[in-house]
C-alpha cells in the first residue's frame, strides 16, 4: 500500500471522489503542512497553525496508480486559486499536492505542467507541490462526512463549485 495527500477545499468535500474508487483502502480527513502539533479543527480554522485541511489516501498501486489519483484531484479543485477554494476561503483551504518522495513529485510536477500547457484554464496553475509533512487525522465528527451528513454535504457541493467543475471539465471523463 502507498499513501497520497491532497489539499484543496474543505476536506469534507475531498473524501467522496477518492473513497469511491477501486483500490482505495482508506481516505482520512485531517490537517497537514503547518507548524502546530495535533491541531484541532478550531485551531486550523483560526488560521494560526499553518495547516491545510487535507485528505490522506491509502491505496493499492496495483489497482489505482498515483497518476490516476492526481488526475482525480485536479477535477476537484480550482488550481488557479491559491488562497481558498470556492466558498471556502483562506490559507487552510489552499490547493496543495503533498508528495511522498521523488517519484510522486515527478508525477505531480509533470501533471501540473501538462495542465498548464493544455490551456484548459486561462489563469496560471498555482497549486503548490510540497513535501509531505506530519498528517494529523481530524476529529471523529469529520470522518466520512459525506455519508454521515448528506444534507450538509450536498449544500457544500452545490453552487459555485459544481458550476465551476461542470464548466472546466465538461469534456473530460467523469470521475465517480
Amino acid at each position: 500500500m502507498e499513501t497520497a495527500i491532497f489539499a484543496g477545499r474543505c476536506f469534507w468535500c475531498m473524501v467522496q471522489p477518492f473513497d469511491s474508487q477501486p483500490g482505495i483502502d482508506s481516505v482520512v480527513s485531517g490537517y497537514t503542512g503547518g507548524h502546530t502539533k495535533n491541531p484541532t479543527y478550531e485551531d486550523v480554522k483560526a488560521h494560526t497553525t499553518g495547516h491545510t485541511e487535507a485528505v490522506k489516501i491509502t491505496f493499492d498501486p496495483d489497482i489505482i496508480s498515483y497518476t490516476e489519483l492526481v488526475n482525480i484531484y485536479w477535477h476537484q479543485t480550482d488550481p488557479t486559486d491559491a488562497m481558498g477554494q470556492f466558498q471556502d476561503r483562506g490559507d487552510n483551504y489552499r490547493p496543495v499536492i503533498f508528495v511522498n518522495g521523488p517519484e510522486q513529485r515527478r508525477i505531480a510536477e509533470a501533471s501540473k505542467r501538462a495542465l498548464q500547457v493544455s490551456e484548459r484554464f486561462s489563469k496560471p496553475i498555482v497549486t503548490a507541490i510540497e513535501d509531505a509533512k506530519p498528517f494529523y487525522p481530524a476529529e471523529a465528527r469529520h470522518k466520512r462526512f459525506y455519508k454521515n451528513n448528506p444534507v450538509v454535504f450536498a449544500e457544500q457541493e452545490a453552487g459555485c463549485r459544481a458550476d465551476f467543475i461542470a464548466e472546466q471539465w465538461a469534456d473530460a471523463p467523469k470521475v465517480d
